[in-house]
């Protein structure tokens, strides 16, 4: 008489086999999705990746001084954390200070410049660095794009063109432009400001509907944060 295993005895090393698949799967699907992920930067990294994208956001002139989530009577929250733990989580590494109360803004742009200038020094690529900046922070951002005059970087405005813009004729922006702004805002198109500019190379503007006013880029939403990534993935 001989001994026979039941069936789920000899079942159970093919069960083994596919949930050690699963696993070996899925933890790469973990691992190729940490690869993505850039770093979050509050200082210039002291050693560049030259093969890595890196990103300059500006927060708005809400978040000048010691609090990151300050709350505006109208616009709400300005959740800074929030917007740069969305931003982080893609394919770029971001650098994004907190401003000091009473900020000039040309003198911080003279430091951003500065900034890029050693990114460069380091071997990293202009077409690999973005400026992206909103409001007050888009403001400084198109005055250092202004003093690059580098047709080979990235920019990116977030509800930053005004009546300022009108007052500046011999502003101008240089690179890869992308306007992003919402139509209930009181900021608008940035086409003005790219009419009068010589160094730009190509130019994209994305109006967004959702009713929210300035308040719309005070929180990582996903009508400005979707498009804005893609477009920053997509520069070769």
């Amino acid at each position: 008489m001989f001994f026979q295993k039941p069936e789920s005895s000899r079942l159970l090393p093919a069960l083994q086999y596919r949930i050690s698949a699963l696993a070996v799967g899925l933890f790469g699907i973990l691992l190729s999705t940490a690869a993505l992920a850039g770093e979050l930067f509050t200082q210039l990294p002291e050693q560049a990746q030259a093969d890595e994208k890196y990103v300059f956001y500006s927060h708005g002139f809400i978040v000048e001084g010691d609090n990151e989530t300050p709350k505006h009577p109208h616009f709400g929250v300005y959740d800074f954390p929030a917007i740069k733990q969305a931003l982080a989580a893609s394919d770029f590494n971001l650098i994004a200070y907190h401003r000091k109360a009473g900020t000039v803004p040309s003198e911080f742009a003279q430091k951003l410049a500065n900034d890029v200038k050693e990114l460069t020094a380091q071997g990293v690529p202009l077409r690999n660095i973005s400026l992206m900046g909103f409001s007050r922070g888009g403001m400084i951002t198109i005055l250092v794009s202004d003093l690059l005059a580098a047709p080979d970087i990235n920019v990116v405005l977030l509800a930053s063109c005004s009546n300022w813009v009108s007052s500046q004729p011999k502003l101008e922006l240089a690179g890869n432009v992308l306007s992003v702004y919402e139509t209930s805002d009181r900021f608008g198109s940035c086409r003005e400001l790219v009419n009068q500019s010589d160094n730009v190379s190509s130019f994209t503007e994305i109006a967004i509907s959702t009713g929210k006013e300035h308040g719309a880029f005070f929180k990582p939403l996903d009508e400005w944060v979707v498009p804005v990534v893609n477009w920053i993935n997509s520069r070769p």
